[in-house]
């Protein structure tokens, strides 16, 4: 079946390409700095929107595939970030080949393409789950199609966060940090002076940054300096109760959602794995079993036959590449269709991808099966960890797809392109990025936060506080249970006050922001107030995204010149 004419066009994948290795790049530099990575799928689709109109006619179906194409290597940059600099905090060196980083990416792409071939009829279709991010890119894509001038927000707000971000890094006019120099032993004050952080605040939701910063009050004012004032502990001891607890926090989420989504679905799962392993839809209102199954087993045993092999030339390359033994490579194989399905399961309930975790429990099973050097474990991680970034972001897609009728064949090739493209320019990114500051500017004390990265190279080397690691995942995976945003509360208790104090900020702003907006639709009729409240929310959607993708990309442009001019940040 070839994909529907019109969709996947020369001129959406070239804009896709072009869009495909700037967020990319961002998405790279977001994820080291922020330790945080917002979907970038809506700002992609707005992005593909707008060129496309500006060249000409096109359609709903063209705009998503390229949109498509452009955020597919986000999450491979994310993957990667969340991972490989683990090795960087150990060590303090920069002891990673680029050609192993990019074996690292290419073999997670692989897996997570391969894998969603399987699982998308079964996750789209037959369990008909949410997918939030996938749901709002679709509507987005409506919007933007119906009317609205988008591209001057958009790009005003990425000059203005760019021009600021040049400012404060390449030329220092503007400080990195105010009130910083506020003396609270173990506590990393102040609010960092960072369109970008503020803009993830504005984005990420209200609710959920409220739970972020209850952590970071927890974590350093409740642990680090109450524990230490009560005489519990001193600061060094509460520091390293904080970060194990937060740390546990987070994995307890991530066997929530084992528990929760994935072993009551296992069964079901398998069941449609045959039918799943197809791009074609089943209209509504007739039988699979009533269409050619002569020529469906043939596309099916193809279908698994291509699968096979690559899921094989993914195990070789680990063996070879990265010297792996064969029987942890195979494992690592094996666990990528696990980990994607509980990727999967936790995007379309919840759209959140904690592809870091489901690395770190492919790491932890290696490590405790196999004889593998502490650096291979690091490319466990991030195999798995790309690979479930990649499925999160193929099903958003393909659910924003469904939603639209967009041909899941076409989707799939941009997600090959993107991803593939992602690969090369992630690692090419991150490999400037720890020349150009060295391999001590990343960790919770460095220029790069990179906190998903901090908890796997502290899980490697040693948890500073097992009992405390022990309670965050009870407490994690209790509470994720309940419905909470787990995730948020762990990450707030992990990372650096000043950068959660930030984000709280922005997520304030918006409160603000839709307050002022509310009263200016007070006077309206209620027709013209829910079109007036539908324009300022994407106003605000697409500014809050310019911000955070101006410092981004100004970000790695900085880090590229002094590279080349051989200037040291």
């Amino acid at each position: 079946m070839k994909p529907a004419k019109g969709q996947l066009t020369a001129r959406g994948v070239a804009i896709g390409c072009v869009g495909c290795a700037i967020i990319t790049a961002a998405s790279a530099y977001t994820a080291l700095k922020m330790g945080a990575l917002p979907w970038p799928i809506i700002f992609a689709a707005i992005i593909s929107l707008f060129f496309l109109k500006a060249l000409g006619n096109t359609n709903l179906h063209e705009a998503n595939v390229t949109h498509t194409i452009m955020s597919a290597g986000a999450m491979v940059a994310g993957g990667l970030a969340f991972t490989i600099p683990g090795i960087w905090i150990i060590t303090k060196a920069n002891t990673v080949d680029w050609w192993e980083m990019l074996i690292v990416a290419l073999a997670g792409v692989t897996l997570g393409l391969v894998c969603t071939v399987f699982m998308r009829r079964y996750f789209i279709e037959d369990a008909e789950l949410e997918f939030p991010i996938g749901m709002a890119a679709a509507q987005t894509l409506k919007a933007g199609d119906a009317g609205g001038k988008v591209g001057k927000q958009l790009f005003g707000s990425m000059g203005i966060a760019g021009i600021y971000t040049a400012l404060r890094d390449w030329f220092g006019v503007i400080p990195a940090m105010f009130f910083g120099n506020v003396p609270i032993p173990g506590v990393a004050f102040g609010i960092y002076n960072s369109p970008m952080l503020l803009a993830v605040g504005f984005l990420v939701g209200t609710a959920s940054v409220v739970v972020w910063f209850a952590g970071a009050i927890i974590g350093n004012f409740g642990i680090i300096v109450g524990g230490s004032g009560l005489g519990l502990w001193d600061t060094a001891t509460g520091q390293g109760l904080a970060s194990s607890l937060g740390m546990g926090v987070m994995m307890g989420c991530g066997v929530g959602v084992i528990l929760k989504h994935i072993l009551p679905k296992a069964l079901s799962m398998i069941r449609s794995g045959a039918g799943a392993a197809t791009f074609g839809s089943t209209p509504s209102g007739t039988s699979r079993t009533n269409t050619a199954p002569t020529a469906g087993r043939r596309r099916m045993r193809l279908t698994a036959g291509i699968i096979a092999c690559a899921a094989a030339a993914v195990a070789l390359l680990l063996c070879i590449g990265l010297g792996l033994d064969p029987f942890a490579s195979i494992i690592v194989v094996l666990l990528a269709w696990v980990t994607t399905a509980m990727s999967a399961q936790s995007v379309g309930q919840t759209g959140i991808d904690p592809m870091e975790i489901f690395g770190l429990i492919v790491l932890l099973i290696v490590a405790a099966v196999s004889n593998v050097a502490q650096a291979q474990l690091f490319f466990v991680a991030g195999i798995i960890a790309v690979a479930c970034g990649l499925a999160g972001d193929v099903m958003n897609d393909f659910k924003a797809g469904h939603v639209l009728g967009t041909d899941p064949k076409a989707q799939w090739i941009g997600q090959a392109i993107g991803g593939v493209l992602g690969a090369f320019v992630a690692v090419a990114v991150m490999f400037v990025l720890v020349a150009a500051y060295g391999a001590d500017a990343f960790g919770l004390g460095g220029s790069f936060v990179a906190a998903q990265a901090s908890v796997v190279a502290t899980m490697v080397s040693g948890i500073p506080s097992v009992p405390a690691f022990a309670v965050g995942l009870a407490v994690g995976c209790v509470l994720y249970l309940l419905g909470l945003p787990v995730m948020m509360l762990g990450l707030g208790i992990y990372l650096p006050f000043y950068m959660s104090f930030t984000a709280f900020l922005g997520a304030m702003a918006k409160v603000a922001y839709d307050l002022a907006c509310k009263r200016r639709r007070a006077k309206l009729s209620p027709e013209q107030a829910e079109a007036k409240r539908k324009a300022q929310d994407e106003s605000g959607l697409v500014i809050a995204s310019g911000l955070l993708g101006g410092e981004s990309v100004v970000g790695v442009l900085v880090a590229f010149a002094s590279v080349a001019m051989g200037l040291a940040l």
